[in-house]
């Protein structure tokens, strides 16, 4: 698994949102935005981090920033999410991980002391010209939306 350097082309991507829209790399060219990469809606630690995300989103919008969640869950799963927490930002299908895997986030991890495969917990920010302008692996949740933005308003 390679991770993506910060000044790298990002990988180009189209996913759909949980209304079955399709949300790609080309689409947001010209804009900047945060494409966050988490194991499975409705969990634990993953609610935490969305929830973070949607507290900041006024702060995001503020400064012209698009908050995008990706999971590999479906439409339907999303839609529940988001209704029940309250989420008023796109999540991502990746239903087969080739976008995670594109981008570093999926693969060869440590798990309570065992190596495993899986969902690294990631963010990106990906500026107007499509590259990576910040690459964040193995994301601890508590504060880390707080601290994206921090990084972004300065």
């Amino acid at each position: 698994m390679s991770r993506l350097e910060i000044g790298a082309k990002a990988p180009a991507f189209t996913l759909t949102n949980q209304n079955g829209k399709k949300v790609s790399s080309k689409a947001l060219l010209g804009k900047r935005y945060v494409l966050y990469f988490y194991p499975q809606d409705d969990t634990p630690g993953c609610t935490r981090e969305a929830c973070q995300f949607n507290d900041e989103l006024s702060g995001f919008k503020k400064i012209k920033v698009t908050v995008l969640g990706v999971s590999p869950d479906d439409a339907a799963s999303h839609v529940a999410f988001r209704k029940k927490y309250g989420l008023s930002f796109d999540l991502l299908s990746d239903p087969d991980k080739k976008v995670m895997e594109k981008f570093g986030a999926y693969g060869e991890k440590m798990m309570y002391g065992k190596k495993t495969i899986g969902i690294i917990r990631s963010t990106f920010v990906i500026g107007p010209t499509g590259t990576v302008e910040q690459a964040l692996y193995g994301v601890k949740t508590e504060g880390h939306a707080s601290r994206v933005l921090g990084s972004l308003a300065n």
